[in-house]
């Protein structure tokens, strides 16, 4: 069985709250071990994660313990970063023995040709002021200034309140109908989209699943103030599901 799921944004909230969402999200992982031939995280996992040479955020010990714990154990941990963690230098993968994705990818699973990714900056070209922030976030000298000039507890304050101003900007509960809507225009007029059978998205924060011409495109959705998140699982033969975590 392979596992995923997206848009945890631990560390957002009050101290109670992320804490929560942490040890379900831990919950979550020991439940679905048994069964799990691979687990996927498809981004945002952290509301905000930015990684120096030698410096990493505080916290979030309970998760990385995890992800050490099952990979030691032989358990496949694939994470795509999001528009939220993309600042990675590798910290993940040498601790915790995951394999960090920087960018989508496709892959078989179950026999099955799968893209898989966060959904940002894709199919964004009439959203110039989009198209600019993306850009200056994945520059590499602009990291490096950002890097150097600031210290980490500055940078940390500032991530937090950007990622909570980003998140305002959005408004309530998306409509899965709207915030949806360019991630599968991009899977219907993807240059492959005859040969791809599965898009798995997170990003939008909304669960929800489409049919297009070809391809079967599923939406991860969050786990913000979620007490049954929602997660997907492929079986053996090839059939993805969406599910909802009961954290009984």
């Amino acid at each position: 069985m392979y596992y995923f799921a997206s848009d945890m944004h631990l560390g957002h909230g009050d101290a109670q709250s992320a804490r929560h969402r942490e040890e379900l999200l831990v919950h979550w992982l020991e439940c679905v071990t048994t069964e799990a031939k691979a687990i996927y995280l498809l981004g945002d996992i952290f509301d905000f994660w930015y990684e120096w040479s030698e410096v990493v955020p505080a916290g979030h010990v309970r998760l990385l313990g995890k992800l050490a714990e099952l990979s030691d154990r032989g358990i496949e941990i694939h994470i795509f970063t999001g528009n939220h963690d993309m600042w990675q230098r590798g910290y993940l993968e040498r601790e915790c023995g995951v394999r960090v994705h920087y960018s989508p990818e496709q892959t078989l699973l179950a026999g099955r040709r799968v893209w898989i990714g966060h959904g940002d900056n894709l199919n964004i070209k009439r959203q110039p002021m989009l198209q600019l922030m993306n850009a200056t976030f994945r520059s590499r000298v602009v990291r490096a200034l950002f890097s150097w000039l600031v210290h980490p507890s500055l940078a940390m304050r500032f991530g937090k309140w950007w990622s909570g101003s980003s998140r305002k900007a959005h408004g309530g509960a998306p409509d899965p109908e709207v915030a949806n809507r360019a991630l599968v225009e991009y899977a219907e007029q993807h240059p492959q989209a005859t040969e791809i059978e599965l898009f798995i998205f997170g990003h939008t924060h909304a669960p929800a699943s489409y049919r297009t011409t070809h391809s079967e495109v599923y939406f991860l959705g969050e786990w913000i103030g979620c007490e049954t998140p929602t997660y997907g699982v492929m079986d053996a033969e090839g059939n993805f599901t969406l599910k909802q975590f009961n954290n009984q």
